[in-house]
């Protein structure tokens, strides 16, 4: 079960960050920034469907990354992997919703898509390892 979900976790952090990443580069008008880059690669063709990258595919790969790295820490026990890897998603989903009306709120969203795929690199070039048993856990003893 551990192994299975270690797995579901590592891919589903990873296509979270860069389906959060994708999306923002099809919308030219919200994250200039970011279109650009995705212009520059190739992907300036995704602007047409910049309405559903940003109301739905957006929100919807951030919301992923953010279940995904709180049942990561069922996997690998590291409260400090899994707290940086909700932070990002979460920065992202409040730039989106609650503070979209500020003007600084394009700040946030890169800052939490920044966050999103520098913990994504650090998983795959560090993957998370269980630092104790189930029984070591419990008790906050750690190997």
């Amino acid at each position: 079960m551990t192994n299975h979900l270690s797995l579901f976790t590592r891919i589903g952090e990873k296509a979270g960050s860069f389906g959060a990443l994708i999306s923002a580069m099809g919308c030219a008008m919200c994250f200039p920034a970011i279109a650009s880059l995705g212009a520059a690669i190739g992907l300036g063709f995704l602007s047409q469907w910049e309405g559903l990258f940003v109301n739905t595919l957006l929100p919807l790969f951030a919301w992923l990354a953010l279940l995904i790295n709180a049942l990561g820490w069922l996997s690998h026990r590291q409260w400090h992997r899994s707290g940086l890897g909700m932070l990002g998603p979460t920065i992202l989903l409040l730039s989106l919703y609650p503070w979209f009306q500020y003007r600084w709120s394009s700040y946030a969203t890169y800052t939490g898509i920044a966050l999103m795929l520098a913990v994504s690199l650090w998983d795959l070039f560090s993957p998370a390892n269980r630092r104790c048993d189930d029984a070591q856990c419990a008790t906050g003893d750690r190997k």
